[in-house]
Protein backbone atom coordinates (compact mmCIF):
# COMPACT_ATOMS: atom_id res chain seq x y z
CA UNK A 1 0.00 0.00 0.00
CA UNK A 2 1.39 3.46 -0.86
CA UNK A 3 1.37 6.33 1.62
CA UNK A 4 -2.09 6.68 3.13
CA UNK A 5 -4.35 9.68 2.81
CA UNK A 6 -6.02 11.38 5.75
CA UNK A 7 -9.30 9.65 4.90
CA UNK A 8 -7.63 6.24 4.95
CA UNK A 9 -5.98 7.06 8.27
CA UNK A 10 -9.32 7.97 9.86
CA UNK A 11 -10.94 4.81 8.52
CA UNK A 12 -8.19 2.80 10.18
CA UNK A 13 -9.02 4.32 13.60
CA UNK A 14 -12.59 3.05 13.56
CA UNK A 15 -11.62 -0.52 14.46
CA UNK A 16 -12.26 -1.97 17.94
CA UNK A 17 -10.00 -0.87 20.80
CA UNK A 18 -10.40 -0.17 24.51
CA UNK A 19 -9.79 3.55 24.96
CA UNK A 20 -10.99 5.36 28.10
CA UNK A 21 -11.05 9.16 28.36
CA UNK A 22 -12.63 11.34 31.06
CA UNK A 23 -14.30 8.29 32.63
CA UNK A 24 -15.91 7.05 29.44
CA UNK A 25 -15.06 4.12 27.21
CA UNK A 26 -14.84 5.55 23.71
CA UNK A 27 -16.53 3.60 20.94
CA UNK A 28 -15.56 5.90 18.07
CA UNK A 29 -12.32 7.87 18.28
CA UNK A 30 -12.91 9.78 15.07
CA UNK A 31 -16.26 11.32 16.01
CA UNK A 32 -15.75 11.70 19.77
CA UNK A 33 -15.93 15.37 20.87
CA UNK A 34 -12.74 15.10 22.96
CA UNK A 35 -10.71 13.16 20.39
CA UNK A 36 -12.12 14.03 16.99
CA UNK A 37 -10.19 17.29 16.67
CA UNK A 38 -6.79 15.65 17.05
CA UNK A 39 -7.87 12.80 14.78
CA UNK A 40 -8.65 15.38 12.10
CA UNK A 41 -5.39 17.16 12.85
CA UNK A 42 -3.39 13.97 12.31
CA UNK A 43 -5.35 13.17 9.18
CA UNK A 44 -4.09 16.51 7.86
CA UNK A 45 -0.51 15.28 8.46
CA UNK A 46 -1.18 12.30 6.22
CA UNK A 47 -2.66 14.56 3.55
CA UNK A 48 0.33 16.87 3.90
CA UNK A 49 2.52 14.11 2.45
CA UNK A 50 0.48 14.09 -0.75
CA UNK A 51 0.45 17.89 -0.94
CA UNK A 52 4.29 17.95 -0.78
CA UNK A 53 5.43 14.65 -2.31
CA UNK A 54 8.78 16.08 -3.42
CA UNK A 55 9.72 16.66 0.23
CA UNK A 56 7.73 14.07 2.15
CA UNK A 57 7.51 10.99 -0.09
CA UNK A 58 10.04 8.58 -1.60
CA UNK A 59 9.82 5.23 -3.42
CA UNK A 60 10.04 2.10 -1.30
CA UNK A 61 13.39 0.51 -2.10
CA UNK A 62 11.78 -2.84 -2.89
CA UNK A 63 8.24 -2.16 -4.14
CA UNK A 64 8.72 1.29 -5.67
CA UNK A 65 5.49 2.54 -4.05
CA UNK A 66 5.56 6.05 -2.53
CA UNK A 67 6.15 5.96 1.23
CA UNK A 68 6.92 8.70 3.79
CA UNK A 69 10.57 9.77 3.84
CA UNK A 70 10.53 9.24 7.63
CA UNK A 71 10.69 5.47 6.92
CA UNK A 72 14.05 5.92 5.20
CA UNK A 73 17.07 4.07 6.58
CA UNK A 74 19.73 6.77 6.05
CA UNK A 75 22.78 5.46 4.19
CA UNK A 76 24.58 8.77 3.67
CA UNK A 77 24.81 12.35 4.86
CA UNK A 78 22.59 13.31 1.91
CA UNK A 79 19.93 10.89 3.14
CA UNK A 80 20.01 12.54 6.55
CA UNK A 81 19.54 15.95 4.95
CA UNK A 82 16.58 14.67 2.93
CA UNK A 83 15.02 13.13 6.01
CA UNK A 84 15.67 16.29 8.02
CA UNK A 85 13.76 18.40 5.48
CA UNK A 86 10.81 16.01 5.69
CA UNK A 87 10.83 16.01 9.49
CA UNK A 88 10.82 19.81 9.54
CA UNK A 89 7.88 20.00 7.14
CA UNK A 90 5.81 17.70 9.38
CA UNK A 91 6.84 19.54 12.56
CA UNK A 92 5.82 22.86 11.05
CA UNK A 93 2.23 21.67 10.66
CA UNK A 94 1.72 21.49 14.45
CA UNK A 95 4.44 24.12 15.12
CA UNK A 96 6.22 21.44 17.15
CA UNK A 97 3.34 20.87 19.58
CA UNK A 98 2.82 17.24 18.61
CA UNK A 99 5.81 15.22 19.73
CA UNK A 100 4.39 11.92 18.55
CA UNK A 101 3.33 12.48 14.97
CA UNK A 102 3.85 9.13 13.21
CA UNK A 103 7.24 10.18 11.85
CA UNK A 104 8.71 9.77 15.36
CA UNK A 105 8.15 6.01 15.39
CA UNK A 106 8.88 5.73 11.67
CA UNK A 107 12.34 7.14 12.34
CA UNK A 108 12.75 4.92 15.41
CA UNK A 109 12.02 1.66 13.60
CA UNK A 110 13.97 2.66 10.51
CA UNK A 111 16.91 3.10 12.89
CA UNK A 112 16.26 -0.29 14.49
CA UNK A 113 16.14 -2.01 11.10
CA UNK A 114 19.26 -0.13 10.02
CA UNK A 115 21.13 -1.41 13.09
CA UNK A 116 20.02 -5.02 12.71
CA UNK A 117 23.37 -6.33 13.97
CA UNK A 118 22.88 -4.61 17.34
CA UNK A 119 19.52 -6.35 17.73
CA UNK A 120 20.95 -9.70 16.55
CA UNK A 121 23.73 -9.67 19.16
CA UNK A 122 23.47 -11.56 22.44
CA UNK A 123 21.79 -14.52 20.77
CA UNK A 124 18.81 -12.56 19.42
CA UNK A 125 19.18 -13.31 15.70
CA UNK A 126 15.58 -14.50 15.28
CA UNK A 127 14.21 -11.42 17.06
CA UNK A 128 16.27 -9.14 14.81
CA UNK A 129 14.92 -10.83 11.68
CA UNK A 130 11.36 -10.37 12.90
CA UNK A 131 12.03 -6.71 13.66
CA UNK A 132 13.39 -6.04 10.16
CA UNK A 133 10.31 -7.73 8.69
CA UNK A 134 8.06 -5.60 10.90
CA UNK A 135 9.71 -2.39 9.73
CA UNK A 136 8.86 -3.37 6.16
CA UNK A 137 5.25 -3.92 7.23
CA UNK A 138 5.25 -0.56 9.01
CA UNK A 139 6.46 1.43 6.02
CA UNK A 140 4.50 -0.43 3.36
CA UNK A 141 1.22 -0.02 5.22
CA UNK A 142 1.99 3.51 6.47
CA UNK A 143 0.99 2.49 9.98
CA UNK A 144 0.45 5.02 12.77
CA UNK A 145 2.56 3.54 15.57
CA UNK A 146 2.94 4.68 19.15
CA UNK A 147 5.02 3.26 21.98
CA UNK A 148 5.01 2.71 25.73
CA UNK A 149 8.46 2.34 27.26
CA UNK A 150 8.36 3.79 30.80
CA UNK A 151 7.78 1.51 33.78
CA UNK A 152 4.99 2.50 36.21
CA UNK A 153 6.30 4.42 39.22
CA UNK A 154 5.03 2.85 42.44
CA UNK A 155 7.97 3.30 44.82
CA UNK A 156 10.83 5.59 43.80
CA UNK A 157 13.09 3.95 46.37
CA UNK A 158 13.13 0.78 44.24
CA UNK A 159 14.58 2.60 41.23
CA UNK A 160 13.35 3.14 37.69
CA UNK A 161 13.73 -0.43 36.48
CA UNK A 162 11.70 -3.34 37.85
CA UNK A 163 13.53 -5.99 39.83
CA UNK A 164 12.59 -9.66 39.98
CA UNK A 165 9.08 -10.25 41.29
CA UNK A 166 7.76 -6.74 40.57
CA UNK A 167 3.97 -7.23 40.22
CA UNK A 168 3.24 -3.96 38.40
CA UNK A 169 5.64 -3.79 35.47
CA UNK A 170 5.05 -5.42 32.10
CA UNK A 171 6.55 -8.91 31.93
CA UNK A 172 6.37 -12.21 30.13
CA UNK A 173 4.15 -14.70 31.95
CA UNK A 174 4.45 -17.76 29.74
CA UNK A 175 4.92 -19.13 26.25
CA UNK A 176 1.80 -19.94 24.25
CA UNK A 177 1.20 -22.04 21.18
CA UNK A 178 1.38 -18.91 19.00
CA UNK A 179 3.69 -16.57 20.90
CA UNK A 180 4.03 -15.21 24.44
CA UNK A 181 1.61 -14.01 27.11
CA UNK A 182 2.43 -10.69 28.82
CA UNK A 183 0.94 -9.01 31.88
CA UNK A 184 1.47 -5.70 33.70
CA UNK A 185 1.47 -2.00 32.86
CA UNK A 186 3.52 0.72 31.21
CA UNK A 187 3.39 4.46 30.64
CA UNK A 188 3.19 6.72 28.73
CA UNK A 189 1.54 5.95 25.39
CA UNK A 190 1.30 9.36 23.77
CA UNK A 191 -0.89 9.28 20.63
CA UNK A 192 -2.65 6.10 21.86
CA UNK A 193 -6.17 6.94 20.59
CA UNK A 194 -4.78 7.79 17.16
CA UNK A 195 -2.42 4.86 16.60
CA UNK A 196 -2.96 1.64 14.67
CA UNK A 197 -0.37 -0.31 16.66
CA UNK A 198 1.57 -0.18 19.93
CA UNK A 199 5.31 -0.73 20.33
CA UNK A 200 7.14 -1.93 23.43
CA UNK A 201 10.92 -1.66 23.47
CA UNK A 202 13.68 -1.14 26.07
CA UNK A 203 14.11 1.95 28.19
CA UNK A 204 16.14 1.87 31.42
CA UNK A 205 18.46 -1.15 31.75
CA UNK A 206 17.09 -3.96 33.89
CA UNK A 207 18.90 -5.47 36.89
CA UNK A 208 20.14 -9.04 37.03
CA UNK A 209 17.38 -11.61 37.38
CA UNK A 210 14.76 -9.50 35.57
CA UNK A 211 14.72 -11.63 32.43
CA UNK A 212 10.91 -11.86 32.35
CA UNK A 213 10.69 -8.06 32.00
CA UNK A 214 13.08 -8.02 29.03
CA UNK A 215 10.54 -8.01 26.21
CA UNK A 216 10.06 -6.04 23.02
CA UNK A 217 7.19 -6.36 20.54
CA UNK A 218 4.52 -4.57 18.46
CA UNK A 219 0.80 -5.38 18.47
CA UNK A 220 -2.42 -3.88 17.07
CA UNK A 221 -4.29 -1.48 19.34
CA UNK A 222 -7.32 -3.76 19.31
CA UNK A 223 -5.46 -6.76 20.73
CA UNK A 224 -7.63 -8.46 23.41
CA UNK A 225 -6.63 -7.49 26.96
CA UNK A 226 -5.00 -4.21 25.93
CA UNK A 227 -6.50 -1.20 27.77
CA UNK A 228 -5.66 2.51 27.45
CA UNK A 229 -6.57 4.96 30.24
CA UNK A 230 -6.11 8.49 28.86
CA UNK A 231 -5.34 11.55 30.94
CA UNK A 232 -7.94 14.31 31.20
CA UNK A 233 -8.49 15.78 27.79
CA UNK A 234 -7.11 19.25 27.01
CA UNK A 235 -8.84 19.34 23.65
CA UNK A 236 -11.18 22.20 22.87
CA UNK A 237 -14.09 22.03 20.47
CA UNK A 238 -13.19 22.54 16.81
CA UNK A 239 -12.98 26.30 16.52
CA UNK A 240 -9.84 27.56 14.82
CA UNK A 241 -10.50 31.17 15.88
CA UNK A 242 -11.05 30.60 19.58
CA UNK A 243 -8.72 27.60 19.96
CA UNK A 244 -6.33 27.50 17.00
CA UNK A 245 -4.04 24.92 18.65
CA UNK A 246 -5.95 22.99 21.31
CA UNK A 247 -8.80 22.15 18.95
CA UNK A 248 -6.52 19.95 16.81
CA UNK A 249 -3.17 19.22 18.50
CA UNK A 250 -4.03 17.38 21.74
CA UNK A 251 -2.21 14.13 20.92
CA UNK A 252 -3.29 12.55 24.24
CA UNK A 253 -1.30 10.36 26.65
CA UNK A 254 -2.37 7.04 28.11
CA UNK A 255 -1.56 4.61 30.90
CA UNK A 256 -1.46 1.14 29.34
CA UNK A 257 -2.65 -2.06 31.01
CA UNK A 258 -1.72 -5.45 29.55
CA UNK A 259 -4.39 -7.71 31.02
CA UNK A 260 -2.96 -11.08 29.89
CA UNK A 261 -2.20 -10.07 26.31
CA UNK A 262 -0.99 -12.64 23.79
CA UNK A 263 1.72 -11.41 21.43
CA UNK A 264 2.10 -13.42 18.20
CA UNK A 265 5.54 -14.96 17.74
CA UNK A 266 6.26 -12.99 14.55
CA UNK A 267 5.77 -9.75 16.52
CA UNK A 268 8.22 -10.61 19.34
CA UNK A 269 11.62 -8.91 18.93
CA UNK A 270 13.13 -9.62 22.36
CA UNK A 271 11.87 -12.60 24.32
CA UNK A 272 13.14 -12.54 27.93
CA UNK A 273 16.70 -11.93 26.71
CA UNK A 274 18.16 -9.60 29.35
CA UNK A 275 21.53 -9.09 27.65
CA UNK A 276 19.88 -8.05 24.39
CA UNK A 277 17.35 -5.81 26.16
CA UNK A 278 20.09 -3.96 28.03
CA UNK A 279 22.32 -3.40 25.00
CA UNK A 280 20.21 -2.55 21.93
CA UNK A 281 19.39 1.04 22.92
CA UNK A 282 22.95 2.02 23.82
CA UNK A 283 24.30 2.33 20.28
CA UNK A 284 22.63 4.19 17.42
CA UNK A 285 19.18 4.84 18.89
CA UNK A 286 19.82 8.25 20.56
CA UNK A 287 21.41 10.08 17.61
CA UNK A 288 18.95 8.50 15.18
CA UNK A 289 15.70 9.40 16.91
CA UNK A 290 16.92 12.77 18.13
CA UNK A 291 17.04 14.10 14.59
CA UNK A 292 13.25 14.12 14.76
CA UNK A 293 12.99 15.35 18.34
CA UNK A 294 15.38 18.26 17.97
CA UNK A 295 14.05 19.44 14.63
CA UNK A 296 10.61 19.49 16.24
CA UNK A 297 12.04 21.55 19.13
CA UNK A 298 13.69 23.94 16.67
CA UNK A 299 10.38 24.53 14.89
CA UNK A 300 8.57 25.10 18.18
CA UNK A 301 11.11 27.71 19.30
CA UNK A 302 11.01 29.49 15.95
CA UNK A 303 7.22 29.70 16.31
CA UNK A 304 7.49 31.02 19.88
CA UNK A 305 9.92 33.72 18.80
CA UNK A 306 7.68 34.79 15.93
CA UNK A 307 4.63 34.79 18.20
CA UNK A 308 6.41 36.97 20.75
CA UNK A 309 7.26 39.50 18.03
CA UNK A 310 3.61 39.65 16.91
CA UNK A 311 2.39 40.10 20.48
CA UNK A 312 4.78 42.98 21.06
CA UNK A 313 3.87 44.63 17.76
CA UNK A 314 0.14 44.41 18.48
CA UNK A 315 0.53 46.67 21.51
CA UNK A 316 3.66 48.53 20.31
CA UNK A 317 5.76 47.14 23.17
CA UNK A 318 9.23 48.17 22.01
CA UNK A 319 10.74 48.86 25.42
CA UNK A 320 14.18 47.38 26.22
CA UNK A 321 12.86 44.74 28.63
CA UNK A 322 10.34 43.35 26.15
CA UNK A 323 12.99 43.27 23.43
CA UNK A 324 15.39 41.55 25.84
CA UNK A 325 12.86 38.80 26.60
CA UNK A 326 12.12 38.28 22.91
CA UNK A 327 15.85 38.15 22.28
CA UNK A 328 16.11 35.45 24.92
CA UNK A 329 13.67 33.25 23.01
CA UNK A 330 15.59 33.98 19.82
CA UNK A 331 18.83 32.74 21.38
CA UNK A 332 17.14 29.45 22.34
CA UNK A 333 15.89 29.08 18.78
CA UNK A 334 19.31 29.82 17.30
CA UNK A 335 21.20 27.56 19.68
CA UNK A 336 18.83 24.73 18.83
CA UNK A 337 19.10 25.32 15.10
CA UNK A 338 22.89 25.54 15.31
CA UNK A 339 23.13 22.32 17.33
CA UNK A 340 21.09 20.45 14.71
CA UNK A 341 23.28 21.88 11.93
CA UNK A 342 26.43 20.84 13.79
CA UNK A 343 25.08 17.37 14.46
CA UNK A 344 24.21 16.94 10.77
CA UNK A 345 27.62 18.20 9.65
CA UNK A 346 29.35 15.73 11.97
CA UNK A 347 27.18 12.76 11.01
CA UNK A 348 28.82 9.34 11.10
CA UNK A 349 28.29 5.84 9.73
CA UNK A 350 27.62 2.86 11.98
CA UNK A 351 28.48 -0.78 11.32
CA UNK A 352 25.89 -2.05 8.88
CA UNK A 353 25.70 1.23 6.96
CA UNK A 354 23.25 3.28 9.07
CA UNK A 355 24.07 6.99 9.22
CA UNK A 356 23.11 9.14 12.20
CA UNK A 357 23.77 12.65 13.41
CA UNK A 358 26.50 13.31 15.97
CA UNK A 359 24.90 12.64 19.32
CA UNK A 360 26.87 15.16 21.43
CA UNK A 361 25.15 18.41 20.31
CA UNK A 362 21.79 16.65 20.44
CA UNK A 363 22.37 15.34 23.95
CA UNK A 364 23.33 18.84 25.07
CA UNK A 365 19.97 20.04 23.73
CA UNK A 366 18.20 17.13 25.36
CA UNK A 367 19.56 18.28 28.71
CA UNK A 368 18.78 21.97 28.17
CA UNK A 369 15.42 22.15 26.39
CA UNK A 370 13.48 21.08 29.53
CA UNK A 371 14.70 24.34 31.08
CA UNK A 372 14.13 26.52 28.03
CA UNK A 373 10.55 25.61 27.19
CA UNK A 374 9.02 26.57 30.56
CA UNK A 375 10.95 29.84 30.36
CA UNK A 376 9.57 30.50 26.88
CA UNK A 377 6.02 30.10 28.19
CA UNK A 378 6.81 32.43 31.06
CA UNK A 379 8.10 35.10 28.68
CA UNK A 380 5.05 34.87 26.44
CA UNK A 381 2.75 35.25 29.44
CA UNK A 382 4.76 38.23 30.69
CA UNK A 383 4.54 39.96 27.31
CA UNK A 384 0.86 39.09 27.06
CA UNK A 385 0.02 40.37 30.54
CA UNK A 386 -3.72 41.08 30.90
CA UNK A 387 -4.14 41.24 27.14
CA UNK A 388 -4.46 37.45 26.86
CA UNK A 389 -7.70 37.75 28.88
CA UNK A 390 -9.07 40.62 26.80
CA UNK A 391 -9.56 38.61 23.62
CA UNK A 392 -13.23 38.19 22.67
CA UNK A 393 -14.47 34.97 21.07
CA UNK A 394 -15.57 34.41 17.50
CA UNK A 395 -19.19 34.37 18.66
CA UNK A 396 -18.79 37.77 20.32
CA UNK A 397 -17.19 39.21 17.19
CA UNK A 398 -20.07 37.84 15.15
CA UNK A 399 -22.67 39.67 17.26
CA UNK A 400 -23.89 42.66 15.25
CA UNK A 401 -24.17 44.87 18.31
CA UNK A 402 -20.87 43.92 19.92
CA UNK A 403 -18.68 43.96 16.81
CA UNK A 404 -18.65 47.74 16.29
CA UNK A 405 -17.79 48.27 19.96
CA UNK A 406 -14.99 45.71 19.89
CA UNK A 407 -13.57 47.29 16.73
CA UNK A 408 -13.70 50.71 18.40
CA UNK A 409 -12.30 49.90 21.83
CA UNK A 410 -9.92 46.97 21.25
CA UNK A 411 -7.80 47.73 18.20
CA UNK A 412 -4.11 46.93 17.99
CA UNK A 413 -1.41 49.55 17.89
CA UNK A 414 -0.61 51.54 14.76
CA UNK A 415 -3.91 50.80 13.08
CA UNK A 416 -3.97 47.04 13.57
CA UNK A 417 -7.59 45.82 13.31
CA UNK A 418 -9.15 44.49 16.49
CA UNK A 419 -9.72 41.04 15.00
CA UNK A 420 -6.03 40.65 14.16
CA UNK A 421 -4.99 41.69 17.66
CA UNK A 422 -7.51 39.26 19.20
CA UNK A 423 -6.29 36.36 17.09
CA UNK A 424 -2.71 37.02 18.17
CA UNK A 425 -3.52 36.91 21.87
CA UNK A 426 -5.84 33.92 21.58
CA UNK A 427 -3.06 32.06 19.78
CA UNK A 428 -0.56 33.08 22.45
CA UNK A 429 -2.75 31.86 25.31
CA UNK A 430 -3.49 28.58 23.55
CA UNK A 431 0.27 28.07 23.09
CA UNK A 432 1.58 29.21 26.48
CA UNK A 433 -1.22 29.40 29.04
CA UNK A 434 -4.19 27.14 28.37
CA UNK A 435 -4.80 23.51 29.30
CA UNK A 436 -2.93 22.14 26.29
CA UNK A 437 -0.05 24.50 27.02
CA UNK A 438 0.18 23.21 30.59
CA UNK A 439 0.29 19.61 29.36
CA UNK A 440 2.95 20.46 26.79
CA UNK A 441 5.11 22.24 29.34
CA UNK A 442 5.04 19.19 31.61
CA UNK A 443 5.76 17.00 28.59
CA UNK A 444 8.82 19.07 27.63
CA UNK A 445 10.16 19.05 31.20
CA UNK A 446 10.46 15.26 31.14
CA UNK A 447 10.70 14.47 27.44
CA UNK A 448 13.44 11.86 26.99
CA UNK A 449 14.17 12.24 30.72
CA UNK A 450 14.59 15.35 32.85
CA UNK A 451 17.31 17.96 32.53
CA UNK A 452 19.19 16.90 35.73
CA UNK A 453 19.24 13.25 34.65
CA UNK A 454 20.57 14.10 31.20
CA UNK A 455 23.18 16.47 32.57
CA UNK A 456 24.40 13.79 34.95
CA UNK A 457 24.75 11.32 32.08
CA UNK A 458 26.62 13.62 29.72
CA UNK A 459 29.90 11.66 29.75
CA UNK A 460 28.14 8.64 28.30
CA UNK A 461 27.44 10.66 25.13
CA UNK A 462 30.45 12.94 24.97
CA UNK A 463 33.93 12.78 23.47
CA UNK A 464 36.06 14.54 26.06
CA UNK A 465 39.22 14.59 23.94
CA UNK A 466 39.09 18.34 23.22
CA UNK A 467 38.73 19.27 26.87
CA UNK A 468 41.33 16.75 28.03
CA UNK A 469 43.90 18.04 25.52
CA UNK A 470 43.58 21.60 26.80
CA UNK A 471 43.90 20.57 30.44
CA UNK A 472 46.69 18.07 29.81
CA UNK A 473 48.88 20.82 28.39
CA UNK A 474 49.23 22.31 31.87
CA UNK A 475 49.22 19.11 33.87
CA UNK A 476 51.86 17.38 31.77
CA UNK A 477 54.17 20.24 30.81
CA UNK A 478 57.72 20.18 32.28
CA UNK A 479 58.10 22.10 35.53
CA UNK A 480 61.32 24.00 34.84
Amino acid sequence: MPARTGKQFLEGLRGPREIWVDGERVTDVVDHPLLGGAARGLAAVYDLHHAHPDVLLMPDEETGEPIPVSHMIPRSRADLAKRGAALRKVAEYSVGLMGRTPDYMNVTYAGFAGSRDAWAAQGNEAGAERLVAYQKFLRRNDISLTHTIVQPTVDKATGDAPGPGNPHALRKVEDTANGILVRGARVLATLAPFADELAVYPASPLPAGSDAYAVSFCIPMGTPGLKFLCRDSTSSRWNLFDHPLSSRFDEQDAFVIFDDVEVPRDRVFIDANLASYNSVMTTSWPPNVQQQTMIRASVKLDFAWGLALRMAASINAADPETMRMIGEIWTYAEFTRAAVVAAEAEATEWPGGLWTLNRSPLHALRATLPLWFPRVNEILKLIGSHNVFAAPTAAQLADKDLRPLIDRYLPGAKGMPAEERIRIFRLAWDFAGGALASRNEQYERFYLASSPRNLARHLAFTDRARADRLVDRFLKEPLD
